[in-house]
């Protein structure tokens, strides 16, 4: 095993070193120099393809044919996307591993989850017509330069609202890079312009010039961190400045006549030179190290360092991390680098292990959380136990350690041990691993169709697998070409059972392939309606589609599945399909009661619900704006009835309407008031209190309204217009229909106690103690007494002297003497 010092190199007063990830990645014919090649962020996914401007040798039909092939840092290839849709001018991705191409009018396709689907949209703002010239690409959205050198803006993909930027000089731009937007002020994408011998620095409210002299600069590139920016001058020399540009931090000179075909950030403390096989490393301060390769070498930066890809290799370039240095660094005397050389004197049996041990005593914590960190940093499986060893060492001697940063970073190895290996080729640093989270890792092993291992890392971080399980039955559901049956059978096995899984999306992709069958098939194992639901209706089941709805309990959702079967079907269908289900017809019902009478009565007319159908009609009969219009709708309703005996009563109420509304309309003539709309009573009692008694009898006549009902309607109407005379006169006659008490009630509540007392002799039928009480609320306690004088009661008679005053004392105590000498 080779010394960890052993690939480190010294830059000025740092170490970096370069680890070899992968060998022999690509296929030995392939001319990588040949192609534009870029890496996704995190050790992602690596796209390639052929650099139209590049001449290559001719090798037969199936090399002419332009393809985007997405292979992993270890060469292996993932997918390829055929092209033919236009010259393509640039490949991006964003952190979620979406493939974006842009081609030269400005239509981009955005490549999801490592798959052959897109979804494009156009950057417009003249794209088309001055075409895209290149573009430059963050985690989260992108810049495109056009042919006039204007500058258009994308910063979300869910949402692309392309934004033109403000207007930039022209002139040719030489090099150019953005800052993103979580690094600028402004909180907004800031893009660098190198044009003449000036920087231009374009955001979406202005276009600033920097002032420089030293241009043109045939490089430009800002740092992960967005604090740096790193130039390379017309002279050969890079220089390192601020992202303010007010500070200048360092300068190197390649010394090497031809420009560097690329320049790239090692992590945010170096940038790197790439020629065709050379590799200058510039560190802080100017200093710098050179690296070779045998073959031409593209660069793909990351957040915390730089991967190196040749036809041969793939190496990650990167600034020693400090705790790696203080473990390893040559004649190191710090805790850690104690704390390792112990275990190596224990696997000696050396008593020097304890002396270590004693050496370190006071800072053996620190020792500890130093070689978990730095076992973390490593590529090598071996060193990796050898410094987890080390900190387990060093805890078993400490009385109080936490041990969750130790378990942490053993299941982090664990998983990062798995996914770096080459068949999987996803070279994940701890810091990557870190800021691409294990959710998201996973989401990228599921993309690459590692089922197996997802579901295993996953159950292993205790994450959520339902994801897993749905990607690879939709997967299963595009690409086999084995009977539906028994498709949906080995789906069903897999899945049934398992939380959170959702058998739409699988039902969903099976009807985006064409599969209508399977997809009914696996929607009947969804056990959300709401799910089934829209895509039943999507495949053409509507019947079970509406069955679903009911069953579920949702109103809202059987609403919407019947607007659905509405438009879709003919009318008599229609009701057809809901005439079997009472919800269903409900609820049509009670939404075009308010919104479409005119389908309610083609529903009642369908179902012979003759009633129903008239009492719509009657009820727009009602609410009609005029006299015509009423009385047809009286018409219509009274013959959806007549040609059943059964109805016979409804048609009697249905022509007494039409003649009570011919009768209100020449009352409103003759009298110059509103009538249509009143009922019977309504209309006698109005002619009552308008004086017209004739014709309110002639209404009780001919609507033969009983006895009873006129004389209630009558007292009413002739309290309510104060007509005491009349009452008066009332109370000579000798019968009443409703009784005296009646017209005893309503006078007294309409506060006429003169007239209110004329009816209680009359009441006959009521008990003598109801009659004082009625006397007493009319005020005449002396009436009272002589009710209780011709009772002989003495007891009431005794109660009314109580409640007696004045001349009324004098008459209830007359009458109590009188009653006394009587006995």
């Amino acid at each position: 095993m080779s010394k960890p010092t052993a690939d480190w190199e010294r830059v000025g007063d740092r170490f970096y070193r370069k680890t070899q990830l992968y060998t022999s990645v690509f296929n030995p014919e392939l001319e990588l120099e040949n192609y534009v090649v870029t890496g996704a962020p995190y050790s992602g996914a690596v796209a390639l393809y052929r650099d139209e401007g590049k001449i290559y040798t001719y090798r037969g039909n199936q090399a002419a044919k332009s393809t985007i092939d997405i292979h992993s840092c270890a060469g292996k290839l993932i997918r390829q996307i055929p092209w033919d849709k236009g010259r393509i001018k640039a490949l991006g991705w964003s952190e979620d591993e979406r493939l974006l191409v842009v081609t030269d009018d400005g239509i981009v396709r955005g490549y999801a989850d490592l798959q052959g689907d897109f979804t494009p949209f156009s950057l417009g703002h003249g794209a088309e017509e001055h075409g895209v010239q290149a573009c430059k690409f963050w985690s989260t959205g992108f810049v495109a330069l056009l042919g006039n050198n204007s500058v258009v803006a994308v910063t979300r993909y869910e949402e692309p609202r392309p934004q033109l930027l403000a207007s930039a000089p022209p002139g040719e731009v030489v090099s150019w890079t953005v800052i993103p937007p979580e690094y600028t002020s402004s909180r907004s994408v800031e893009v660098l312009l190198a044009i003449g011998k000036t920087v231009y620095v374009v955001d979406a409210a202005e276009c600033e010039d920097r002032s420089l002299e030293a241009g043109p600069f045939r490089h430009i590139s800002v740092s992960p961190n967005g604090k740096f920016i790193a130039l390379y001058t017309e002279d050969s020399k890079v220089w390192v400045i601020s992202s303010d540009f007010q500070d200048r931090f360092s300068e190197y000179e390649s010394k090497v006549k031809t420009p560097p075909k690329d320049l790239q950030w090692c992590g945010n403390n170096a940038v790197v030179l790439a020629w065709e096989d050379e590799l200058h490393l510039i560190g802080p301060n100017g200093a710098a190290s050179k690296f070779y390769y045998d073959s031409f070498m593209h660069l793909l930066p990351d957040i915390d360092g730089i991967r190196v890809l040749t036809g041969d290799v793939c190496d990650f370039l990167q600034k020693v991390p400090d705790p790696t240095e203080e473990v390893f660094r040559l004649g190191s005397t710090s805790p850690a680098s104690v704390l390792l050389d112990a275990l190596e004197q224990l696997e000696k049996k050396s008593p020097k292990a304890d002396d270590d041990i004693q050496l370190i005593k006071a800072n053996l914590d620190e020792a500890v959380d130093v070689c978990v960190r730095a076992a973390g940093q490593e590529y090598s499986i071996h060193r990796q136990k050898q410094l987890l060893k080390a900190a387990s060492f060093g805890k078993s001697v400490l009385d109080l350690y936490n041990s969750d940063d130790f378990v942490d970073m053993t299941e982090a190895l664990r998983v990062l041990n798995a996914v770096r290996f080459y068949e999987v080729g996803i070279p994940l640093s701890y810091d990557q691993y870190i800021r691409l989270t294990p959710e998201r890792l996973m989401q990228r092993l599921v993309n690459r169709q590692e089922y197996l291992l997802a579901l295993k890392v996953s159950e292993y971080l205790h994450l959520p697998v339902d994801r897993i399980y749905v990607h690879w039955a939709r997967q299963k559901v595009r690409s086999s070409s084995t009977d539906e049956e028994s498709i949906c059978e080995e789906i069903v096995r897999k899945l049934d059972g398992k939380r959170g899984i959702s058998f739409e999306e699988v039902a969903r992709a099976a009807y985006d392939e064409g599969r209508g069958k399977l997809a009914t098939e696996l929607l009947e194992h969804e056990p959300r309606a709401g799910k089934q639901v829209p895509l039943l209706l999507s495949v053409g089941e509507e019947s079970i589609a509406l069955d679903k709805a009911i069953e579920s309990g949702d109103t809202d959702l059987v609403f919407f599945v019947l607007l659905n079967l509405k438009k879709k079907i003919p009318l008599s269908s229609f009701f057809r399909t809901i005439n079997s289900r009472p919800v269903a017809t409900s609820i049509v019902e009670s939404s075009a009661i308010d919104q479409d009478r005119e389908l309610l009565k083609d529903l009642y007319y369908q179902d012979d619900r003759r009633i129903d159908g008239s009492n719509l009609l009657v009820s727009e009969a009602l609410s009609a704006p005029d006299m015509g219009a009423a009385t047809d709708k009286l018409k219509m309703a009274a013959k959806l009835l007549r040609d059943s005996k059964e109805f016979a009563p409804q048609v009697a109420a249905l022509e007494d309407a039409q003649k009570l509304t011919r009768f209100q309309e020449a009352f409103e003539k003759d009298l110059t008031e509103r009538y249509v709309g009143l009922s019977v009573n309504e209309t006698m009692s109005k002619l009552i209190k308008a004086g017209n008694m004739k014709r309110a009898l002639k209404v009780q006549t001919e609507f033969k309204v009983p006895e009873k009902t006129y004389w209630w309607v009558r007292l009413r109407a002739l309290v309510s217009r104060r007509d005491w005379r009349e009452l008066e006169e009332m109370s000579k006659g000798r019968k009443s229909p409703i009784g005296w008490e009646p017209f005893y009630d309503e006078i007294l509540s309409a506060g006429n106690t003169k007239i209110a007392s004329l009816y209680i002799p009359k009441c006959t039928t009521l008990t003598v103690g109801e009659r004082i009480e009625m006397w007493l609320k009319c005020g005449m306690v002396a009436k009272a007494g002589e009710e209780a004088l011709k009772a002989k009661d003495r007891n009431a008679l005794e109660e009314l002297r109580k409640q007696a005053s004045g001349p009324a004392l004098l008459d209830v105590e007359r009458m109590i003497t009188q009653l006394q000498k009587g006995r």
